[in-house]
This record gives structure tokens, C-alpha cells and sequence, in this order.
């Protein structure tokens, strides 16, 4: 390893100790002001979401299969029995941990239950848990345990809709009929009360919960959103809540996609025709106007382990895809799917870790910045933190690169690749690089700017 390598690992080593994790004042029960809560999920920007549950031993996706089923596939039996074979005698929390700080991931969500309503927690208001399979032990509880030992901010997804009760559907029928839930039907009361339980579980039970991060499917109005988030600001204060239970939340959650345009206040963010999908990024908001968001997105096609899915995104894909996602003022939330035995698979991992080398040299350029003032441009991205500028070139020219919109004066320019200084004119018409005639990072170069 290089001496300049080394050094940026320490720098990045320091400047995330302050930036991901700043520090919060004692507050009163209930109380969290907004900047408070979001300081450290701003400064993140990269974070590991975790698919995983019995349906990884089918090689089938997350609840779809019995939601949606089609010829041929797992019948709804079998999916509901797969939990009586799920043993990942393998698992081990720090190693998640271990890869998502080699990734420069910093922040983690897991699925405590999906759709299907399998938990992987051991709540004491079903039997359909992790603590009645043969592994017997409580994963939610581990990993949660581990990232409080190792500082590392974890998040719980909860999903709302759940197959598996009989208050949220009427389950002598297929689940493909009532997948939607049945809030016309007298149960309906009992399972929102089976919700707020189980979320009650996991706020009070499993330490510090950065962020609930629902998935409410269709017509959300109907999970009583607002009485929900009320509890989780009553139980954990400073915990973030996404968009996906009916009520406006802390962020917004374009999935598998990028927006087109930098979110603001307003925007409708699912849906056909939803505003992140429309329009071209040709200017950036005022940050008063802006939306706090996160894309979430699949390394492969599916969200759960599947042995057949090899459709893999490249790292450059990976690397280009947080960055267009930072260059917007979004979070990237990059999903991985545990196998059965509680491993992660090799593919996954030498991404993850082709990212994070990629982190390491370019970090300052990503963690603790918003959206940079120069958008739509098709040959590079722009982020900005304090007094600096950073250009992070996707295409690179072969002698210089022009740019204009940058109004502040600047006082010098230079590759994190290498540290190396670079000549530069600015008039009126523009700021003009000098550039060396080759790449120095195959998959992005970045050019800081410092300004008076």
C-alpha cells in the first residue's frame, strides 16, 4: 500500500468519526429537533440494506412468489414451511459489520420482517419467528448487539402488510387474492394493534434504532401512519422514518431507480408518472426546499439471495451509481442478500469491496456533502462540502475541461486520486483544468475545487 493510500485511509478514518456519527444533545423524552435527527443520516450517504429470511433457502424472492405467483414456482405451502429448514449456522453479525465498513457503508438496515410476516426477532405475538427454526436464536438481537459494540448505525425494516395474520387478511384464502389487506373486515383493529406491538418490540428491546424503515405497498392511508409515527417519536425520538406508511416521513424512497431531478418538499417520489421519475437535473434547489431521500437498489435483480439471479451490476456501476445518487444530495442504500448458511456470496463481496477501495481514495468527496450548484451535465457530477467543490468526471477529456456556473473564486484544484496539483484559468466565460491525457481512476476521477 502506498504512503498516499495510507494517508487517506487515516483521513477518512478521522473525518467519519465526526461526520456519521455527530454528537446529539440530551433531549427530553419525546423531543428531537429535525436537524439533530438527520445530522448523521446526511452525513452517511452509503448504507447496506439486508434481505434475508427463510424464502433464501428456495432461491426466491422476498413474499413475491406467494403474492404473485406464477407456473410452476413454490407453492404457498412450501414457502410458509421453508422456516421449519432455515438453520445459517453461519451467520455471524461482525462479519456484515466487517463488509460494510471494507464497502465504506455507513449505516445498515435489516429486514426484521418482510411481507410474508415471518420474523426474524423474537416477538413474543407470533409463533412464525426465528426462534421456532432449528438456528433458534434471535438474529435481530445479534446484529443489533454487534453494531452497538462496533458503533455502526442500524436501521429496521418493518413491513406493514404481513400475509401471516389473520387480522390483515383472511388467510384460509390464497395470499395471491389478499395480499392488499382487508381493512373492511372486523379483524382489521386487532392487527394494527399486532403492528404497533411488534414495532413497540423493537424500539424498546434492541437498543438504539436509527431509522424504521417501512414498506407499506398500496393505499398505506389504511396502517394509521400518523398514530404510528407519534409512537416511534414517543419511544426513540431521534429515529428516521421513511415515506412508506401513509404520512409524510424524514426521507423519501425512489427504489431501483435514480431520480432524474434533485428532490424537493412536495414531490411525489412512487407511483406512474411519480415527479423523480420525470424531468432532467439542471439546477439545484434552494436547501431550504430540499427533500431528504434515498435511493435503495439490488446489486444483482433480486432483493433476496437467489442462486440463478448472476445479472450483477459492475463495481463502475456500483461507484457511478452512488455517486449520481450524492451528486442529487441522496443516500445510497445498497441491498445484499444473505445466503441460507448466513454468508455473504463472493460476487456481492468483491463489489462492496471495489466501492469501498474506491472510498477510500475519494471519500471526502462523497461523505458529509450535498448536491453540488452544476447539474445536467453529461460528462461529469458535482457534490459540495464547506468551501470546496468537487468534480467527479465521468468522462475524461484529453487535454482539459471546461466548465461554467462556477461563480465563487477558486484558489485551487487537484486529483484525489494522488493529491496532485492541477493548472487552472478562470474568466468570466469559465474555469478551464488542465488535465493529465489519461483517466487517473478508471471509474470516476475526482477533481477538488477549494473556493474563497
Amino acid at each position: 500500500m502506498s504512503a498516499y493510500i495510507a494517508s487517506r485511509r487515516q483521513f477518512l478514518r478521522r473525518s467519519l468519526a465526526t461526520a456519521s456519527l455527530p454528537f446529539i444533545p440530551h433531549l427530553a423524552f419525546g423531543e428531537c429537533p429535525e436537524d439533530v435527527r438527520t445530522a448523521w443520516y446526511r452525513a452517511a450517504k452509503f448504507g447496506m440494506f439486508i434481505h434475508w429470511g427463510p424464502y433464501s433457502l428456495a432461491s426466491v424472492e422476498a413474499s413475491w412468489p406467494i403474492m404473485t405467483p406464477k407456473p410452476g414456482g413454490i407453492s404457498e405451502a412450501e414457502y410458509v414451511a421453508l422456516h421449519k429448514r432455515f438453520n445459517p449456522v453461519n451467520y455471524d453479525p461482525d462479519s456484515f459489520i466487517d463488509l460494510a465498513r471494507a464497502a465504506g457503508q455507513q449505516y445498515m438496515v435489516f429486514t426484521t420482517k418482510h411481507h410474508d410476516g415471518f420474523c426474524m426477532f423474537d416477538s413474543a405475538y407470533t409463533d412464525y419467528k426465528i426462534t421456532n427454526t432449528p438456528y433458534g436464536k434471535d438474529i435481530v438481537k445479534q446484529l443489533a448487539d454487534a453494531c452497538a459494540r462496533r458503533s455502526m448505525p442500524l436501521g429496521l425494516y418493518y413491513s406493514p402488510p404481513d400475509l401471516h395474520h389473520p387480522g390483515f387478511r383472511d388467510t384460509s384464502r390464497p395470499a395471491s387474492e389478499t395480499w392488499h389487506g382487508q381493512p373492511e373486515r372486523p379483524e382489521w383493529p386487532t392487527y394494527l394493534q399486532y403492528m404497533q406491538l411488534q414495532l413497540t418490540e423493537l424500539l424498546t428491546r434492541y437498543g438504539d434504532v436509527k431509522v424504521i424503515w417501512f414498506d407499506g405497498l398500496d393505499h398505506q392511508e389504511k396502517y394509521d401512519g400518523r398514530r404510528v409515527l407519534d409512537m416511534i417519536r414517543t419511544l426513540q425520538p431521534a429515529t428516521l422514518v421513511n415515506d412508506r406508511i401513509g404520512v409524510p416521513g424524514d426521507f423519501v424512497t425512489p427504489e431501483q431507480f435514480i431520480p432524474k431531478v434533485i428532490p424537493t418538499k412536495g414531490m411525489r417520489a412512487h407511483g406512474p408518472g411519480a415527479d423523480l421519475e420525470k424531468g432532467s437535473p439542471l439546477s439545484a434547489p434552494r436547501q431550504a426546499d430540499f427533500q431528504l431521500w434515498e435511493t435503495c437498489m439490488t446489486i444483482n435483480d433480486t432483493w433476496a439471495y437467489n442462486a440463478h439471479d448472476h445479472h450483477y451490476k459492475s463495481a463502475q456501476d456500483l461507484i457511478r451509481a452512488l455517486v449520481e445518487v450524492v451528486s442529487r444530495g441522496g443516500n445510497f442504500l445498497l441491498n445484499v442478500g444473505p445466503q441460507p448458511d448466513g454468508t455473504i456470496q463472493a460476487e456481492f463481496q468483491e463489489r462492496l469491496r471495489r466501492v469501498g477501495d474506491w472510498l477510500t481514495v475519494n471519500g471526502e468527496s462523497i461523505y458529509g456533502t450535498t448536491f453540488g450548484p452544476i447539474q445536467g451535465n453529461a460528462g461529469f457530477r458535482t457534490t459540495a462540502k464547506d468551501n470546496v467543490l468537487f468534480l467527479h468526471v465521468f468522462d475524461w477529456p484529453s487535454a482539459s475541461l471546461t466548465i461554467t456556473g462556477v461563480k465563487p473564486k477558486v484558489v485551487s484544484a487537484r486529483l484525489l486520486s494522488n493529491n496532485q496539483r492541477l493548472v487552472f484559468q478562470q474568466s468570466d466565460s469559465g474555469l478551464q483544468i488542465t488535465l493529465p491525457p489519461q483517466a487517473p481512476d478508471k471509474d470516476v476521477s475526482v477533481i477538488a475545487l477549494r473556493m474563497l
